[in-house]
């Protein structure tokens, strides 16, 4: 039986149509990884209280820090692969998937084998309540070891996101999520093994999910010009340069947005069991947005890389617009339900009092991180699209750390606001990448990229 192509022309057609179609997979992909984290909040925050909840939180933020040298090199690799198929260059389209999987499988073990020895220091900086502290340790421990998956899956879906492809991606998180949804009812509810449980159902399913992610690559190797030979799995310097130039900006922007909300946290979890977990759970409903916002900066990015590459500018604006009004939709959505049901809402993932007494003056807040969530990632695709390296190292030390930092700080310790000032703080930062690239946008510098060879 013929192959079906997996490369996709994303430059043709109506850009709605084109966005959407591209678009709807990453957007349920999106929604299912969210939905299986959020198993692990609601069985552990049913099963074992707000302490496990607490631990669970605590732990996803962790493992958020881990991740950014695969967030970061992984959207640079879809861009630049997208890149490489709008000039038909598939032999460079090779080299950049060699290239990937040597540097973020390596960085993998390294970041692996120094976690293990260096966590305790960051569960200290985190401050932990030390009710929460085992079952933190237990679930930390076990999503460090399963480290490698979680890249591996990030790197594969970027190579066939990058090529025009994200309904496979949409299917390797399906299986993820199917069998975390299962192991979570049977360790966590079933066996009572608590946060732990719910941390090895997620790294068995995320190890099955970047199983069959590899073996769809390697079926459909021909279509990229990557022969899976050993000796190919190495860094190629036709492609790294301008891996690196677009890649690093976005790792310290990965890495700078974290490592502020981390810091952020830090303050937060001061404030006890509660504070942690009506900041863990609010994360995770403004994640039903961010989703949405991520998938279609993703979908966007990847097009105004293809059309920049083929030499067609006009499409980058009506890309720009698309992107708007589609996260903002479903945003609306969301912030009814908070305004209107928030005790629904939260009590989703605990029945606790004082948790729910503390959520509600949360919902400010969340409009805020609503707010930015749709306007951000109209602006994030133009930029990263573009391939302008140099503004993403503005917005993620803006972003990062001058505003989010400093506005915690600001509200949270200078005008003792306490608990909701860091809250406001971390969510107003928020609104700054969509006011950087807005005067991109209309300054028209983005337009030289298209004549810029990357070579």
């Amino acid at each position: 039986m013929e192959k079906k192509e997996l490369i996709r022309d994303l430059t043709t057609g109506s850009v709605p149509k084109t966005m959407l179609k591209f678009a709807l997979p990453l957007f349920l992909s999106g929604l299912l990884q969210t939905v299986y984290n959020m198993v692990d909040m609601i069985v552990v925050g049913k099963f074992v209280g707000p302490e496990g909840l607490a631990a669970v939180s605590i732990g996803g933020d962790l493992l958020m820090l881990l991740t950014f040298v695969a967030m970061g090199f992984s959207n640079a690799g879809q861009i630049m692969i997208a890149r490489f198929v709008g000039e038909n260059r598939r032999d460079k389209v090779g080299m950049m998937v060699g290239t990937l999987f040597t540097m973020l499988m390596s960085a993998a073990v390294i970041i692996m084998i120094v976690m293990l020895f260096g966590y305790k220091g960051l569960m200290h900086w985190l401050n932990t309540p030390q009710a929460s502290w085992n079952m933190a340790r237990d679930y930390i421990v076990t999503c460090i070891c399963g480290l490698v998956f979680i890249y591996g899956y990030n790197l594969v879906s970027a190579i066939l996101r990058g090529m025009g492809d994200s309904k496979h991606p949409f299917m390797f998180i399906a299986i993820a999520s199917v069998i975390n949804l299962i192991l979570d009812i049977v360790f966590v509810a079933g066996m009572g093994m608590g946060p732990f449980g719910a941390a090895l159902g997620t790294v068995i399913g995320q190890g099955f999910s970047f199983l069959f992610a590899l073996s769809v690559l390697y079926r459909n190797r021909d279509q990229y010009n990557f022969d899976f030979r050993p000796e190919h799995f190495r860094i190629y310097p036709e492609v790294i340069h301008p891996l690196l130039s677009l890649g690093i900006p976005m790792v310290i922007q990965s890495a700078a947005i974290t490592f502020s909300m981390l810091f952020v946290n830090s303050y937060v979890n001061s404030y006890g069991v509660a504070a942690v977990a009506v900041t863990g759970v609010a994360r995770k409903l403004e994640s039903i947005i961010n989703i949405v916002a991520q998938a279609i900066s993703s979908a966007g990015g990847a097009m105004i890389a293809q059309a920049l590459g083929a030499g067609k500018i006009e499409r980058v604006p009506m890309v720009v617009k698309t992107a708007l009004w589609v996260v903002f939709i479903p945003a609306s959505v969301m912030a009814v339900i908070t305004i209107f049901r928030p005790e629904w809402l939260f009590g989703l993932f605990s029945s606790d009092k004082e948790v729910l007494t503390l959520a509600l003056t949360y919902v400010p807040v969340a409009l805020i991180q609503y707010t930015g969530a749709t306007l951000r990632p109209a602006n994030f695709a133009l930029i990263n699209g573009s391939g302008n390296s140099k503004l993403n190292l503005a917005v993620a030390l803006l972003d990062g750390i001058v505003c989010r930092i400093g506005l915690a700080l600001l509200l949270g310790v200078t005008l003792n606001m306490g608990i909701r000032g860091f809250w406001y703080g971390n969510a107003i930062s928020g609104l700054v990448p969509f006011a950087i690239g807005s005067v991109y946008l209309l300054s028209g510098k983005w337009k030289d990229r298209a004549s810029v060879r990357t070579a």
